[in-house]
């Protein structure tokens, strides 16, 4: 073998290697068709577990998954006919547990004042970043994009009016320091402050907390792209750990104060 053949072929070895679990083709690596479409790198399935920072709030993440395109779009465009508080022009789209940045991606294209993505996990991080400059490149940008590296619970909110996009990042336990930080945060200098949530597997917290009045609970569709893509990426899996459907459990969430009812 040549060297110059043997170099290249250790060099990949060394980069699969660094790869986190579920983002190589022996794990089930699948592209979907937005990464195919858009040249970007979203695609994968980290379980929590792999997820680790060195964070004491590591044992709280779910997983890494990119959100079906079409849940997000078709969520923000329901978000937009509740009549929020602000214009989406003076709107900081916030995703918390941002991983590789689509949904960073997605808002962006919208007219937010800006699209912020705060993510925990170094290298998901990283890979949100060089995301955000290719679609930059693109032209696709029409809010200004950011990636934060650090936790959700020390991430300051913007100021003014902001919404938070959440796709099941963590358990109940990091959520509610979360509404706790919010709550006081909005008692001092209250702002329109709005969740859209996806998959939304910790309701009852939201539910349990003073402040927060529920503007939509429901499934949002996958659109036929989106869903078979995903069905063809769970099963994919070597250990058939997750699955999909066709639908996302969805809601919309705004901060009313001690006002906010449920429904």
């Amino acid at each position: 073998m040549k060297s110059e053949e043997k170099d290249k072929q250790q060099g990949a070895g060394l980069r699969s290697r660094k790869l986190l679990p579920g983002l190589s083709v022996r794990d089930g690596f699948t592209r979907h068709p937005f990464d195919v479409e858009f040249s970007v790198r979203t695609s994968g399935l980290v379980a929590g577990r792999h997820l680790k920072s060195g964070h004491q709030h590591d044992r709280h993440a779910t997983a890494y998954y990119g959100v079906a395109p079409s849940v997000l779009q078709s969520l923000i465009k329901r978000w937009l006919r509740t009549g929020p508080a602000a214009p989406i022009g003076e709107t900081t789209f916030v995703d918390l547990g941002a991983g590789m940045g689509r949904a960073v991606l997605l808002a962006s294209e919208f007219a937010f004042n800006a699209a912020v993505g705060v993510e925990l996990h170094p290298a998901l991080a990283a890979v949100a970043r060089k995301n955000v400059r290719l679609w930059r490149a693109a032209g696709r940008e029409r809010a200004p994009m950011s990636i934060v590296e650090t936790d959700a619970v020390d991430f300051t909110l913007p100021d003014g009016p902001a919404v938070i996009f959440l796709f099941n990042p963590f358990a109940a336990a990091v959520l509610r320091r979360l509404l706790k930080k919010w709550r006081k945060s909005q008692v001092r200098r209250p702002q329109a402050l709005d969740i859209l949530y996806v998959n939304n597997e910790q309701e009852g917290v939201l539910e349990s907390e003073p402040g927060w009045s529920r503007l939509f609970l429901g499934k949002v569709r996958r659109s036929e792209i989106d869903a078979i893509a995903d069905h063809k990426i769970m099963a994919n899996q070597p250990e058939g750990e997750y699955a999909s459907s066709n639908w996302e459990d969805c809601s919309i969430w705004r901060w009313k104060g001690d006002g906010g009812t449920r429904d």
